[in-house]
């Protein structure tokens, strides 16, 4: 019997990557600490949640930086550092969508539809719950609930996968079954065995 009835995913950092090289060269070029700046949870916490657009929350960047034209430069490169889908990711995800829901929960931005369109991921789930679209962000329990919900699926019967070990745990507090994932051995490891 499969031990789950849907998979919840995390985008960023699971099926979606950016280009870690190209940030270290933008901050080491012009001596910014840019990711600790941008993903400081006082600048990402309300763009997260909605309360503030991507385009806000690069302006906040900039001004934490200084304000000045080189710290604009380097907000505007950072924003354009590309990314792209681990297709392996994607394939396991849609051989388990065969079988059950598949769906995206992500701590996410405005922008997000309109990223999920270019990476060719529009459609791919069946549903995506986006923090910046509901107000509530990982590892808050009503986003876990509010995706089981639409899963139409009880949390406990929900495999939850995500990148970082907070969010997994917010998870497993509902019950779900929960995967840290650091590469794709840790989802081939509990896929493969349900779906084949």
């Amino acid at each position: 019997m499969i031990p789950f009835d849907a998979v919840l995913c995390d985008l960023d950092g699971v099926l979606r990557h950016f280009d870690h090289a190209a940030q270290a060269d933008i901050e080491a070029r012009y001596g910014l600490p840019m990711r600790k700046t941008a993903f400081d949870p006082d600048l990402i916490g309300p763009a997260t949640l909605g309360h503030i657009t991507e385009a806000e929350w690069l302006e906040s960047i900039a001004v934490a930086l200084g304000g000045d034209e080189r710290a604009r430069q380097a907000v505007t490169e950072f924003a354009a550092v590309p990314f792209w889908v681990d297709e392996e990711v994607r394939a396991l995800l849609a051989r388990a969508q065969e079988r059950v829901p598949v769906l995206l929960v992500t701590n996410a931005m405005d922008t997000l539809e309109e990223h999920l369109e270019g990476l060719g991921l529009a459609y791919f789930a069946d549903a995506v719950v986006s923090s910046a679209r509901v107000g509530l962000a990982k590892p808050d329990r009503r986003i876990y609930e509010l995706a089981a919900e639409l899963a139409g699926v009880a949390p406990e019967r929900c495999l939850f996968v995500d990148d970082r070990p907070e969010n997994v745990a917010g998870a497993t507090a509902l019950g779900m079954t929960g995967v840290h994932y650091r590469g794709i051995a840790d989802l081939t490891a509990v896929l493969t065995p349900a779906f084949g």
